[in-house]
């Protein structure tokens, strides 16, 4: 098989393998060739090819395929494999808190935008909750009407090597800065050793987009750093009262020079035409190849250790 798009080597499949349900307990009839079949769903997102074309020779019926997929985006599958290589990551020091945020937009296919939705939803999906669909997946799909046409937008949350710690999804109108606090409550890591999972960074570095009133007080209500440079209204705003405009925030711009990590991020999650382009109906669908393709960086890393 092309390496291209097998992105699935064995050190990864030695970390993924055991969380899958078929390897956790599941009842019933056991999955067939679970590696296979995953295989195929990366092959589908990294190509961008339908569903129906998956080659049947290499990854089976394209049904089961699509099914598995759509199981696993259903029940939570990924972002609990993804919660357990954190917690892995965390537990060997690997993870940089330090963290930045950004959002990307993703143009929709016609195949993605054939469903009935509201015209501008604001609705948003992160990690998966234990609800019925019709209760998790947005009104609209996740996908709203912007300068770009029908879009989806990708919020990202990575740490300061910018390896992926939370992902949100929501129509492409959506502004990124109203989203920080959802996007800050998709970080989640369990610990090993027992106790509440981590969720507060150190620091949250993003651009002027983030730097409202609001925001800053979240940070701060939440013993986060903010590292986040003001709008020129706001200096505007701030000069024009004088003494009563108060002090400007903190800024480190030293510190902001890193926050380019979420860009890289982005580069590297959109190699998946699947993800530069978003083909899927459902927003389920959609998020959850993004969060296998951050379950692949944090194997790929730990997989590497000695």
């Amino acid at each position: 098989m092309d390496s291209r798009t097998r992105r699935l080597t064995d050190e990864q499949w030695v970390l993924i393998a055991p969380l899958l349900p078929s390897n956790t307990g599941r009842r019933g009839h056991p999955f067939g060739d679970d590696r296979r079949v995953v295989d195929g769903i990366i092959y589908r997102f990294r190509t961008s090819t339908p569903w129906r074309d998956v080659p049947r020779d290499e990854f089976g019926p394209w049904q089961t395929v699509w099914k598995r997929h759509r199981r696993y985006a259903g029940d939570g599958t990924w972002d609990r494999v993804l919660q357990t290589l954190l917690s892995q990551a965390d537990e060997a020091g690997l993870i940089d808190w330090d963290v930045s945020v950004d959002a990307t937009i993703a143009r929709a296919h016609q195949h993605a935008t054939n469903t009935t939705r509201p015209e501008q939803d604001t609705g948003a999906f992160s990690n998966y909750k234990p609800l019925p669909l019709e209760e998790i997946e947005p009104a609209g799909h996740g996908i709203g009407r912007s300068r770009g046409g029908l879009t989806t937008k990708v919020h990202h949350a990575v740490d300061g090597n910018g390896m992926p710690l939370a992902i949100v999804v929501t129509g492409g109108q959506r502004n990124d800065g109203a989203m920080l606090e959802q996007v800050l409550d998709d970080i989640r890591v369990p610990r090993i050793a027992g106790g509440r999972p981590r969720t507060r960074p150190n620091a949250v570095l993003a651009d002027k987009a983030y730097g409202s009133g609001v925001n800053r007080r979240l940070l701060r209500a939440r013993g986060i750093r903010a590292v986040i440079p003001e709008k020129s209204d706001q200096i505007t705003a701030r000069k024009r009262k004088g003494r009563k405009g108060g002090r400007p925030p903190a800024f480190d711009a030293g510190a902001y020079k890193d926050r380019n990590v979420v860009e890289r991020s982005f580069a590297l999650i959109k190699q998946w035409r699947g993800i530069a382009t978003r083909y899927d109906k459902l927003a389920i669908t959609y998020r959850a190849g993004a969060v296998l393709h951050a379950c692949l960086t944090w194997a790929a890393l730990l997989g590497d250790m000695p």
